[in-house]
């Protein structure tokens, strides 16, 4: 039985809309039932996407991107209520762990109370803040800029159902009179950009962490709504600037699809390497990262040495370092430059012996690994909950790889290993990304002596119009499943483009991982995770 008609046994008025990528339209009031028939009897464990929207006169709600880990299967669901004040659904934090991030973004930018959720305060803006800026008759001019520290809350509300349909709202205490709290950030080193931890200790043990988001905030999505498709590509990235070019990948894949463009091979092999750079360049940072918050300098400047060596490779063909502005939707801003292919190769030959003595120089550490190993453990059920995909999902056993899961360019036609570990501790979090270095290099070897010839740009329109409907594509990231949900009603902007953060999910495990652990170990953690804040702050 398909799941279309697993899900109408379950709700006979849910309907089937074949628009776009397609999704299943459930009422809000047996959402809840059918989001728990899902997860317990059919086995959707991963939450990979919740999008709030604002439909207009429509409605207003949330796109379910849901998939059960065991089968591949994918499901997309919707559900919104027609009301635009009290707006109010169902939480399934519950559920999905992760939910419990992304329903408070929901509820930040279009007002949805999460019936249930146990923290439903906003999440990047302040909480004086007026109205909600996804909404599409938000007033723009409403909150002139406040300089004022903000007060932070120690309650945390939440909505309950009556009886007649009505909801209440009760707070309850986030944290207690007695409780010890320190800030780490938002201006911390160990933070990695700005974020703010508010950590509840009890001696140097961790009872709880409150995570503060929000503090680079620039309101790339709402930004998109106002600009033709070509000029969204720009906000990439700005994202994860160590993964400029998956980024971009991710949203020109999406429009492509939603286009019906299929592009050369010459374009997905040159897609496919230098995505696989850009992966090498993110690692590479995130060696030296973790070796400066831990003390290790020699190892700091051996990985920064060696990323300069990615770039100027990079910088070649594309003109940019950090910004990579060469993907464009139907190909690539230019072709290769001419000695692409042999400085890849120079890079390859230099790079495996060095490997070998960053392991001399810090894998083998002995304080490296007494500080690493058994610290900040994150089950597999855990990671598959949050959606925390990447190298943390993987060091706890989970292949979640999208290249494996979901193929696109040319990783369906290449051979490398998905590296995984058991452990789901730091030190496994940390090998994962160090041994994807090794792999990524295999995989560019088997690619930049086979690139076909062909075209570099595939013909566009001039001005492009996508046709109504929802799409949804991911690529695999440097830090995990990097994903563009794109709905169009037929105009030169997209009318809703949400972008399934890496970190969020990262950000979002932190609290569950940390807690009884020391103080210390929180660096550690947190530069093992390998978020990146503007990723986060959309």
């Amino acid at each position: 039985m398909e799941i279309k008609d697993k899900i109408t046994a379950i709700e006979p008025e849910a309907k089937y809309s074949p628009e776009g990528d397609g999704c299943i339209v459930i009422p809000a009031d047996s959402f809840r039932n059918v989001a728990e028939k899902l997860r317990h009897e059919y086995g959707f464990d991963f939450l990979r996407s919740l999008t709030g929207v604002d439909w207009g006169e429509e409605g207003i709600g949330c796109v379910y991107h849901i998939e059960n880990t065991s089968t591949g299967e994918n499901v997309v669901l919707k559900t919104s209520v027609p009301y635009r004040d009290n707006t109010c659904l169902p939480s399934v934090h519950d559920l999905w762990k992760g939910a419990g991030f992304n329903e408070r973004e929901a509820y930040d930018y279009l007002g949805i109370k999460f019936i249930g959720h146990p923290d439903l305060r906003r999440l990047y803006l302040r909480e004086d803040w007026e109205g909600y800026p996804l909404r599409k008759d938000y007033d723009m001019a409403s909150n002139p800029l406040n300089m004022e520290n903000e007060v932070s809350t120690d309650e945390a509300p939440t909505y309950e159902l009556t009886k007649d349909g009505s909801f209440i709202l009760k707070r309850h205490p986030l944290i207690e009179e007695e409780e010890y709290i320190i800030n780490i950030g938002p201006q911390h080193p160990a933070t990695h950009g700005v974020l703010r931890f508010r950590v509840s200790l009890e001696g140097e043990i961790i009872k709880k962490i409150d995570v503060h988001c929000g503090y680079i905030h620039r309101g790339i999505e709402k930004m998109c709504e106002s600009l033709n498709y070509r000029q969204t590509l720009a906000l990439t990235d700005r994202l994860d600037y160590l993964g400029a070019s998956q980024n971009r990948h991710a949203l020109c894949m999406c429009i492509e699809k939603a286009m019906g463009i299929e592009v050369s091979e010459r374009i997905q092999y040159i897609r496919t390497i230098m995505d696989e750079l850009q992966r090498i360049d993110s690692h590479l940072l995130f060696f030296s990262c973790l070796c400066m918050d831990m003390g290790a300098l020699t190892a700091f400047f051996y990985g920064f040495r060696d990323r300069e060596k990615v770039l100027d490779i990079l910088e070649q063909t594309t003109g940019g370092r950090l910004i990579q502005t060469y993907n464009t939707i139907g190909g690539v801003q230019a072709d290769i430059h001419p000695d692409f292919v042999s400085g890849i190769k120079k890079f390859i030959a230099y790079m495996r012996p060095m490997l070998r003595e960053y392991h001399e120089v810090f894998t083998g550490n002995v304080i490296a690994q007494q500080r690493l190993k058994g610290t900040g453990v994150l089950t597999r059920e855990d990671a598959i909950s949050f959606g925390a995909t990447g190298g943390t999902g993987r060091a706890s056993g989970w292949a979640c790889d999208v290249r494996k899961r979901h193929p696109y360019a040319m990783y369906g036609k290449v051979d490398f290993k998905e590296i995984l570990f058991s452990e789901g501790d730091c030190f496994a979090r940390y090998m994962v990304r160090m041994k994807e270095i090794e792999e990524s290099m295999n995989i560019l070897e088997q690619l930049v002596d086979n690139i076909p010839q062909g075209e570099w740009q595939m013909k566009v329109p001039a001005v492009i119009k996508l046709p109504a409907g929802s799409w949804y594509s991911a690529v695999e990231g440097s830090r995990g499943e990097f994903g563009v949900y794109l709905e169009s009603r037929g105009d030169k902007s997209p009318y809703r483009l949400k972008f399934r953060s890496t970190g969020l999910p990262l950000v979002s495990c932190i609290d569950t991982i940390s807690r009884d652990a020391k103080i210390a170990d929180l660096i550690a953690i947190g530069g093992t995770l390998d978020y990146v804040v503007p990723d986060i702050d959309r």
